[in-house]
């Protein structure tokens, strides 16, 4: 039942004056926006919060200020009570540089770091890992500070909102999450996308204490609040609020609004929360028409100053386009030696990789590990075996199978400070979790204008060539190469598996790292101070003057193979290794072939659209008139992988293709 709380907190008057006109802010800072849409002053998608007014304000003002609020792309009145100046908000709608964002987020990504905003999210239910992420980051640390999370009835349908409320309540995650039920995912209604259009009872199912709120009624709204907060603050357990309330205007100004009548939108404007509140502040004497009126006043005079603010704002010059992809401060990198140490002690690429992990975890209390099976099963290839006893599950932390849930919390235990490695068993599964990467890791920064960053690492095993059929051979770490925000690394030597993570650890953006499975059992001398290593720049790992292999990760030793059987031949290869995929070292590799004037590109991506293809048409853009042969490329071929090993192996580059492709563009047949 709608439990009706109306008469149960103690009001202040001034609290009550307060309350009232935060309602009113946000319903007349809306309806000035859709005017403004309709000039063509505001554009792009569009999402007005009329009608649910009392949820943002009744659970808003039950925060305290370190709190932390995360919500969704109906967003501009979570901004407006959680204190982000309205001239900003309003100049961000424009777009312009003196937006709350820096004009980079638009209506949909409202961010204030001052306020602790961290922002709107245009997709649906994107934000609640990111929001049991900076909860498990004040876990963690042992913080009193609470997550506030607002999401639509849409969210519920989607995985992420199944992830995340599992693993807020296994690990005990102080969020409060805020379902504002408006019975209408954009045009869906409920009862059509839903089974259980109960949907506290999907808390309740993993065990948070849920409760149903009057969404229209503000003083129950923040009754309810209050209790959940308090109950957040005493057991470090997730609540959930299920606010059942009403959007008057369409899912977005783009909405014809079909799906339903105007019948049952005048029945529900019977029921507005400002009118209500109001009503019922005047019946008990609280406020008088006179100060309504005078509250009116201030409200529109603070709206005109924000759209004069927004129309004097400047535009960010284009010179500035790709300010903020990445942290404009980062730290020196480490001096790298050109050649693996020698007289080292035997070791395996795993046990660099698991030296790594360790020392990084002894470093900086920051670090920690999360990931499918690394604590008590040690990791699907073994490279965490042994951490849990040493560290703990605090810090080895095994997590369900929900990639895009623990990815993304990863994700906001970074914003919040931490430094997470998360652990994707294989390449395949972080598809799974793409939307996290791509969405939310790679595109924060830019979007929030420079005001959070994403220092998260992302470990994931990566290739073919076990057996493992289409499902688990992929080598996708060409598409991650494409995203902007990004910097994607593939280590192949043993100085690299273990110095590139302590590196990657200090960068403030994010970093994916691809370990080839087929290098786990490689072994060979490592010196046991092996550091931090370079992860900027591609190095020669073979020296040659006639021509230039390009490759990384698992094929750069069938690569060394390969120029090793073509030196019998007479022919010197040079053999460079990328290391970073992004950003590409255009400048290693264009010097090489400026040199050698041929080159082979050796790619266990699929031909089509491959990073080999990207490489090869840097070097048309910087080398062509110094080439004396077409480019090459050795890739897999475009076939799923298939189970049989000779197929496999037909599949994949391997050392013959390599020599072959070679040969050619030199001219030897």
């Amino acid at each position: 039942m709608i439990i009706d709380r109306m008469d149960k907190p103690h009001l202040s008057r001034a609290h009550s004056l307060e309350v009232l006109k935060q309602m009113v802010r946000i319903r007349r800072f809306e309806d000035k926006c859709a005017e403004l849409y309709t000039q063509e002053k505001i554009r792009g998608f569009m999402h007005l919060y009329d009608g649910e007014e009392a949820v943002a304000v009744g659970v808003i003002s039950a925060l305290e200020s370190r709190d932390r609020v995360v919500t969704t792309y109906r967003e501009h009145g979570h901004a407006l009570v959680r204190g982000v100046p309205m001239a900003e908000v309003m100049a961000e709608m424009y777009g312009k540089r003196e937006g709350c964002s820096g004009g980079r987020g638009g209506s949909m990504h409202l961010f204030d770091q001052r306020t602790n905003f961290y922002g709107g999210n245009a997709i649906v239910g994107g934000g609640i890992p990111l929001a049991v992420g900076l909860a498990l980051a004040d876990h963690m640390r042992g913080q009193d500070v609470v997550t506030a999370c607002f999401f639509g009835d849409g969210a519920v349908a989607e995985g992420e909102f199944h992830e995340g409320l599992n693993l807020a309540s296994l690990w005990s995650l102080p969020v409060m999450f805020v379902c504002e039920n408006n019975l209408y995912a954009m045009g869906t209604a409920l009862e059509i996308s839903e089974a259980e259009t109960d949907l506290h009872l999907k808390a309740k199912s993993y065990k948070i204490d849920s409760e149903i709120v009057d969404g229209m009624d503000v003083v129950a709204v923040e009754a309810a609040a209050r209790q959940a907060i308090h109950a957040i603050r005493t057991t470090g357990k997730p609540q959930f609020l299920e606010c059942r309330t009403y959007r008057f205007r369409a899912h977005s100004m783009f909405d014809a609004q079909l799906y339903r009548t105007k019948e049952e939108v005048e029945t529900w404007r019977k029921r507005d929360p400002i009118h209500r509140f109001e009503h019922w502040l005047v019946e008990n004497n609280i406020i008088h028409s006179d100060e309504i009126a005078s509250m009116g006043r201030d409200v529109e005079a603070e709206i005109e100053n924000a759209v004069a603010f927004a129309e004097s704002g400047t535009w960010e010059p284009v010179d500035d386009l790709t300010r903020f992809v990445y942290s404009p401060e980062r730290p020196a990198p480490p001096a790298m030696p050109s050649v693996p140490s020698s007289g080292g002690v035997e070791t395996t690429y795993r046990e660099a990789v698991a030296a790594a992990l360790c020392e990084a975890l002894h470093r900086d209390p920051r670090v920690f590990l999360m990931g499918e099976d690394v604590g008590r099963y040690g990791g699907c290839y073994a490279v965490s075996k042994g951490l849990l006893a040493e560290f703990g599950p605090d810090r080895i932390r095994d997590t369900p199978l929900s990639e895009s849930g623990f990815t993304g919390a990863g994700i906001g235990a970074a914003i919040a400070g931490m430094r997470p490695i998360v652990e994707l068993m294989t390449v395949n599964f972080s598809l799974l979790a793409l939307d996290q990467i791509l969405n939310t890791a790679a595109t924060l920064r830019h979007m929030s204008g420079n005001q959070f960053g994403v220092p998260v690492v992302i470990r994931m095993a990566t290739g073919a060539g076990r057996q493992l059929a289409a499902q688990h051979s992929h080598s996708l770490e060409g598409w991650y190469a494409h995203i902007p925000g990004l910097r994607v690394l593939a280590p192949a030597t043993l100085e690299d598996a273990r110095g590139m993570l302590w590196t990657a650890l200090q960068e403030p953006d994010p970093v994916l790292i691809f370990e080839n499975v087929m290098l786990y059992n490689r072994s060979g001398p490592l010196a046991p101070d092996a550091g931090a290593v370079d992860i900027d720049h591609a190095v020669v790992r073979r020296p040659g003057k006639d021509i230039t292999l390009i490759t990384y990760g698992g094929s750069l030793w069938k690569t060394l193979k390969a120029a090793d059987e073509l030196a019998n031949a007479g022919i010197e290869a040079e053999v460079v290794d990328l290391r970073s995929l992004r950003p590409l070292d255009t400048a290693t590799i264009t010097a090489s072939v400026a040199k050698t004037r041929r080159s082979v590109i050796v790619d266990e991506g699929w031909r089509s659209g491959s990073l080999a293809a990207e490489i090869g048409m840097r070097l048309v853009e910087n080398v062509f008139w110094n080439l004396d042969a077409p480019l090459a490329r050795v890739c897999s071929e475009e076939v799923p992988i298939p189970y049989p090993r000779h197929l496999e192996e037909a599949a994949i580059p391997q050392i013959e293709k390599i020599v072959i492709a070679a040969k050619m563009a030199i001219g030897i047949a």
